[in-house]
């Protein structure tokens, strides 16, 4: 499943939900701008970036990264991309790190190297399994959630989804983006025939 692509565009047209997720749903959506953006140094591209408007200095900026595949390098490449961003922007902004994986299993830390980073309050880990169960999670939780259901639970969940969009989106045009969203979740997710 391209799940990079899938957490862009749910950012891109549902940024409420990275509030959620990150547990700030009382950030002020209004205030961010969702984006990709390349750095200059052997061409990195960021998976995302949440970037302040430009007179709101005094809130962060979040670089987001989406993992769900094992990767050795991924912290030598993250801290290395954030210095290099730094270098080159010079954003008056603090900067936050997000990085969502789907499970724990997935994570490399190199204690050695990253401990120190890690440990930082500037740096967020989320483990989309660990999230609460909630009996009635936020319509964009349960979308993120829905990524990582097992195929089996995931079309009944959509349909829900589907219908719990219906009632809480009142514009028509965001609820079209949010339902086609889900919809592109449970096409990734099932096997092609």
């Amino acid at each position: 499943m391209k799940t990079d692509s899938i957490f862009y565009r749910m950012f891109l047209d549902f940024p409420d939900s990275f509030f959620e997720l990150i547990e700030r749903p009382d950030a002020i959506v209004s205030n961010y701008r969702f984006t990709s953006q390349e750095v200059k140094q052997l061409a990195f591209r960021l998976d995302g970036l949440f970037l302040p408007l430009d007179n709101l200095e005094n809130l962060p900026f979040y670089l987001v990264e989406v993992q769900f595949q094992k990767d050795e390098d991924l912290y030598y490449r993250l801290f290395s991309e954030l210095f290099l961003y730094l270098r080159q922007y010079k954003p008056l902004s603090p900067w936050q790190i997000v990085v969502i994986y789907p499970s724990r299993e997935i994570e490399r830390e190199h204690p050695q190297q990253f401990a120190d980073f890690l440990s930082l309050a500037r740096v967020k880990r989320i483990y989309l399994d660990e999230l609460p169960n909630d009996e009635t999670p936020s319509l964009a939780i349960a979308i993120i959630k829905l990524v990582t259901e097992s195929e089996s639970q995931a079309v009944n969940s959509a349909k829900i989804l589907i219908k719990q969009a219906q009632r809480e989106v009142s514009d028509r045009l965001v609820q079209r983006n949010v339902i086609d969203l889900i919809e592109t979740i449970i096409i990734y997710k099932l096997p092609q025939k």
